[in-house]
């Protein structure tokens, strides 16, 4: 009698292995790629609204005859008020609103415009606070002690003003509403904070010889700037530039060093430095402020550190900050002193973003280009040269009308130093 043999087909042990070893070094190899694709989805989606905010200064150009003025809104709480009560801090902006709010009916905001453009009456439980067309100074409520009625349309998040690649969350630690675009400063730190008024908003001559000779930007604090003012070409001059925003750590904080006006990489030192991130500091110590003081934490704030840039340093670098511009009264915190004015640190504040290699600016004619972190920027390592400007001496500042040391990136900071920028970047 023949016997019969029975085969069972399947994968032994060994094959399985190889299979799954196959299976997981393609996804391996996968998971970049489909992570790199969404990384270019949300860096298109970031330029597109950078487009947005582009056409936004346009119809606003073209409504106004003048761009949105950088440190606007009503008037001062006065020299002869000692310390500002809580009732007086809401009353008035103290011409601390930035840019951005001006162009909020541009870019789909109407609604959050038609809040500020006229009274907000707020209430909370049994308390009931009217808030003034152009609001209040636009800082966290816990700033302002004792109101339980804080300003809603500071803390409003814009869609059109993040970037789909920075993951910072409204309210962490403090935060208020968050913006990725910030306005060009020009190539120089000098009288960024105040510009030709003082901290009580009266205008300086000091002040205002200063500002002519420093700031060099297509936007310039608490000044009427003009699409004519940009002599170099509209199509030249960088009008705006994506920065990242605080993500809850000590990252983009702002650190201090008095040095910064002669010496732009003064903060640039390994001791400050980490090597693995190089915008984050290494000494928690070292810094000063908290989140809702750091890049981008406040949309409708006209500080530097919140919606400003100056092209000193090229993209994604240190952040580094000069001397805290007024010492009297004693600031409480890096944006507010006891009367609720600006007091912000003149600072280095390179724009950033979370893409790699570089990021996003606007330039004032409406196109959004991408700048390399290895594009020219001069002797941003050097010593910032003091100079005599009409008399008087100012460190890291030029003339008017000088070439800005900063390379090709500096002369693309400046409205109208008549620098020849020739094929593309």
């Amino acid at each position: 009698m023949q016997s019969q043999r029975f085969s069972r087909s399947g994968f032994t042990l060994v094959e399985l292995l190889v299979v799954i070893a196959i299976i997981g070094v393609m996804v391996g190899l996968l998971l970049p790629a489909v992570q790199a694709a969404r990384e270019a989805a949300r860096r298109m989606s970031c330029g597109n609204n950078f487009k947005q905010i582009g056409l936004g200064l346009h119809n606003y150009h073209a409504a106004y005859n003048q761009l949105p003025i950088n440190g606007t809104g009503t008037g001062s709480m006065g020299a002869s008020i000692a310390i500002a009560s809580n009732a007086t801090q809401r009353a008035r902006s103290n011409e601390r609103l930035s840019w951005l709010v001006g162009i909020t009916p541009f870019i789909e905001a109407q609604a959050t415009w038609e809040q500020i453009a006229n009274p907000l009456r707020v209430v909370v439980g049994a308390t009931t606070t009217i808030y003034p067309a152009m609001g209040p100074t636009p800082d966290p409520a816990n700033a302002v002690s004792g109101n339980p009625t804080p300003y809603a349309p500071w803390w409003n998040e814009i869609p059109t003003l993040r970037c789909p690649s920075d993951a910072g969350i409204t309210g962490v630690g403090g935060a208020m509403g968050i913006t990725n675009y910030a306005a060009c400063l020009g190539d120089s730190m000098q009288q960024m904070t105040y510009g030709a008024k003082n901290e009580f908003l009266v205008s300086s001559s000091g002040y205002a010889i200063t500002t002519r000779a420093a700031c060099r930007g297509v936007f310039v604090m608490r000044q009427r700037m003009n699409f004519r003012d940009v002599l170099d070409g509209l199509s030249n001059t960088i009008a705006a530039g994506e920065i990242s925003s605080h993500l809850g750590t000590i990252q983009t904080r702002l650190k201090l060093s008095g040095a910064t006006y002669l010496n732009p990489s003064a903060c640039n030192t390994p001791a400050n430095i980490n090597s693995l991130e190089p915008r984050l500091w290494n000494l928690p110590g070292a810094q000063i402020g908290n989140s809702n003081e750091s890049r981008g934490m406040r949309w409708a704030c006209c500080g530097g550190v919140s919606t400003g840039f100056n092209t000193i340093l090229p993209p994604n670098r240190e952040v580094c900050g000069g001397p805290v511009t007024v010492a009297t009264p004693a600031p409480t915190a890096l944006t507010t002193n006891a009367k609720g004015r600006l007091v912000l640190a003149d600072a280095v504040l390179p724009p950033s973003s979370r893409h790699v290699g570089g990021c996003h600016v606007l330039m004032a004619d409406g196109a959004v280009k991408f700048i390399t972190e290895s594009i020219d920027s001069g002797n941003s390592n050097g010593p910032m040269v003091a100079v005599t400007a009409t008399g008087a001496t100012f460190p890291g500042c030029l003339p008017p009308g000088s070439k800005s040391p900063y390379g090709l990136w500096g002369s693309l900071g400046t409205r109208g130093n008549a620098e020849t920028i020739s094929g593309d970047f």
